[in-house]
């Protein structure tokens, strides 16, 4: 229980880090500086200011100084990668596939909040994961080698095709962080992952067109549904692949 706390809480710290990346590296600035600021007033941000969750909380979700409103994209991702951390260790247990599950949360929560803000997933963020789950494996084995090199060329090569048919649609950085997403699930799980990410999209999508949320032909991110799809199928898409077979097969 105690690591399970302690791991939440590095997980609302990491997040609130997380949030600065996903919003400084599309827009290429530094992610040490300047210092956390007010992107409305300008202000520097007191140490009080920069408590995950509670500070928001305490705010009211207003800047102390000109009352602007702080997205609320701040707090739920720090709360998320929180959740997801401390749901890892409950899940996982001190095991090699620990360190890939909390580096897929980091993962996931950067490009959501990147491609929520910008449309946009960023090569350098794709390419220092990617390093960084080749070299866990080398030192942690979480995925045998054929089955994360498998599930990278899947990963892919399905959205590639999607973006073919589709004549676009699909965006490179989707493209790419599904072949980075492969290595991390294999081949089996990415596939679940792709499908999940495609009915979280539609549903959610559809929703949001019913209620007018979203506007018809108005291009909308697909990282936060794959973030989505890609976290359940990393915990249940074996349970999903083995229940589908075995749906077809009575």
């Amino acid at each position: 229980m105690t690591i399970t706390l302690v791991l939440f809480a590095l997980g609302l710290i990491l997040g609130s880090f997380y949030n600065v990346v996903g919003l400084r590296v599309p827009a290429g600035e530094s992610i040490v500086a300047p210092p956390s600021h007010c992107p409305h007033c300008g202000r520097r941000l007191s140490a009080l200011e920069l408590v995950p969750v509670f500070s928001y909380l305490f705010l009211k979700g207003r800047c102390r100084t000109c009352r602007a409103k702080i997205s609320p994209l701040y707090p739920a991702i720090e709360l998320a990668v929180g959740l997801l951390f401390a749901w890892a260790f409950h899940r996982l247990g001190w095991t090699p596939e620990l360190a890939a599950a909390l580096a897929l949360a980091s993962l996931l929560a950067i490009v959501f909040v990147s491609d929520v803000a910008y449309m946009l997933i960023p090569d350098k963020i794709l390419l220092f994961f990617a390093a960084l789950f080749v070299a866990l494996n080398a030192c942690l084995p979480f995925r045998p080698w054929e089955d994360a090199l498998i599930g990278s060329a899947v990963g892919f090569l399905l959205p590639y095709a999607v973006a073919i048919v589709s004549h676009g649609k699909m965006g490179g950085g989707d493209i790419k962080l599904f072949a980075v997403l492969g290595f991390v699930l294999g081949w089996k799980n990415v596939l679940v992952a792709f499908f999940l990410s495609a009915f979280f999209g539609a549903v959610i999508g559809g929703a949001g067109l019913a209620t007018g949320k979203i506007k018809r032909g108005k291009p909308m991110p697909f990282a936060p549904f794959i973030a989505l799809g890609a976290w359940a199928a990393s915990f249940f898409g074996t349970d999903i692949w083995n229940w589908y077979f075995h749906f077809l097969s009575d």
